[in-house]
């Protein structure tokens, strides 16, 4: 694509800052890509590969994506008749948005996204949106010009909820795929997981690992971003390139958790 799309969505851990960091690793050449954990999928939405499978656990958000791709003047239709003001938004986290159509799952999701506290998207175990108000001056959850074009990028993407493993069975030779999990944590209160109501643990990264070797295996590019706890560095570190790069997180409940921070990319 001529023209990289920045994402239409804000992601705890998105990697739209460290895309100059990703890209060297890239391989000039693949062919389908495929992105198993895709939350504000900024490295696809930067390649605009021709080929894509784009996947998660979430069905709220690849309902989202749907709705975007599908349907995006019904989208910024809706989004353009919200409020940005706490009742308005207290109503809207308070919606059975399930019932709804991929449109207003959509619209529900971006606004939400742009107005909830740090853009984060967080569930409880009922499975109920659970960010409180942002308390933001001019939140642009309505910017038409990212969203008709993040839904061009869409237009002929094959979107699943599914979980990491299945969706990288569909990877063949000479195709990329960049998983970007949940991370292991840095230290016990550093761990969150609560993007879906079922979390990820320490045995679902070994089994990213083993999914990893496998597509190895059948000369599938791999790219994985992950912490830099030690336990990353034990899982990846006889068999993969393990490369550190420098974040920047601005997300923590603590203001003393964010800065700058060494992630890794393993190739």
């Amino acid at each position: 694509m001529s023209e990289p799309a920045r994402p239409f969505l804000k992601w705890a851990g998105g990697k739209r800052r460290l895309l100059p960091q990703i890209l060297p690793h890239v391989p000039a050449r693949f062919g389908g890509y495929h992105e198993p954990f895709v939350g504000s999928g900024a490295l696809f939405f930067h390649l605009g590969p021709r080929r894509a499978v784009l996947s998660d656990n979430n069905e709220r958000l690849i309902r989202a994506y749907q709705g975007l791709r599908d349907s995006p003047s019904d989208v910024i239709g809706l989004l353009s008749s919200y409020r940005h003001d706490r009742d308005f938004f207290e109503q809207m986290r308070e919606r059975d948005i399930d019932a709804a159509s991929d449109v207003e799952v959509a619209a529900w999701f971006i606004y939400l996204n742009k107005t909830g506290y740090n853009g984060l998207y967080r569930v409880n175990s009922k499975n109920r949106y659970n960010v409180p108000f942002g308390d933001y001056a001019r939140p642009n959850f309505c910017d038409e010009e990212t969203l008709r074009l993040c839904a061009g990028r869409l237009s002929k993407v094959r979107l699943q909820v599914c979980d990491f493993e299945r969706a990288a069975r569909r990877a063949r030779a000479g195709d990329l795929v960049y998983f970007d999990p949940p991370y292991v944590p840095l230290s016990v209160t550093s761990y969150f997981t609560s993007y879906t109501k079922d979390g990820f643990d320490m045995d679902d990264q070994r089994r990213l690992r083993d999914v990893a070797l496998a597509l190895k295996e059948k000369e599938v590019h791999v790219l994985i971003s992950n912490s830099s706890a030690p336990a990353v560095y034990e899982l990846y570190g006889e068999r993969f390139k393990i490369i550190e790069v420098t974040a920047r997180r601005d997300i923590n409940c603590q203001s003393g958790g964010r800065g700058r921070i060494t992630e890794l990319l393993i190739a």
